[in-house]
Order: C-alpha cells, then sequence, then structure tokens
C-alpha cells in the first residue's frame, strides 16, 4: 500500500514533503517493477536536481532506469546506506530507501503529482496493479 502522506509522479517516484526539504525516492511499484536492484546512482551533497529531469539512475538485474527529481534545488543529504546495500530499495522503498533530500527552490512541479489514492487508480488504469 502505498503511504498517504507522499506525493507520486506518473515516473513512479515518490516525494516527501517537510517545509521546504523534500525527500525523494521510487515507489514499491517502481522497485517490483526492477527486480532486484543491484546499483544506485545519485548526486553528492551540494548538486543542484531540476524537476522533471533525472538526477540519478538505479540500475537491476533486468534493466537501468532513470530517477526524475519532483522539485527544483541543492541536494542537503544523501543516502549512503542505499549505496552500499541498493537492494534496501527493494525491501523498504519508503523508509530505508529514500534516496536524497532536497533544499528545494521551486516545489510547484509537485502540483502535477498525484495524492496515494490518485496514484493507485493510476496504476489500476495501466494495468499494472
Amino acid at each position: 500500500m502505498n503511504p498517504k502522506d507522499l506525493k507520486y509522479s506518473k515516473d513512479h517516484d515518490w516525494a516527501r514533503v517537510e517545509g521546504n526539504v523534500v525527500t525523494l525516492g521510487i515507489t514499491d511499484h517502481a522497485q517490483e517493477s526492477l527486480g532486484d536492484v543491484v546499483f544506485v546512482e545519485i548526486p553528492a551533497v551540494g548538486a543542484t536536481v531540476t524537476a522533471g529531469q533525472s538526477y540519478g539512475t538505479v540500475e537491476s538485474v533486468k534493466a537501468v532506469s532513470d530517477i526524475v527529481a519532483a522539485v527544483s534545488g541543492k541536494v542537503i543529504a544523501v543516502n549512503e546506506a542505499i549505496i552500499d546495500a541498493p537492494d534496501t530499495l527493494n525491501q523498504d522503498p519508503y523508509g530505508a530507501g529514500w534516496l536524497v533530500r532536497v533544499e528545494a527552490t521551486d516545489q510547484s512541479a509537485m502540483d502535477a503529482m498525484m495524492n496515494a489514492e490518485e496514484y493507485d487508480a493510476y496504476l489500476a488504469a495501466e494495468g499494472d496493479h
């Protein structure tokens, strides 16, 4: 079940907003589709990300997938544990599997994101759930 306190994109990324700090990750559906995650590439602290643009990749035994930023801003924290143990994304995509925290300079792109109910409906319409 997708947590209700998050926003979701059609790219199967999630965002948790806490003031102007936004934590980003990939959804349970994304990790399920990818299969066993073997490598994660994310930017370093201090890097800037742009809403709607790729800021890293997740590699699994099946495919490599871009991770798309929900907001624009500066990376202020990186989940170092995910680099050493990428399979954490498979085990806990909404908790220990977070990717980066961004100090947002522009959250307007999040207006187009879905809440949990809308995301569930989107998955159902896509035949993915």
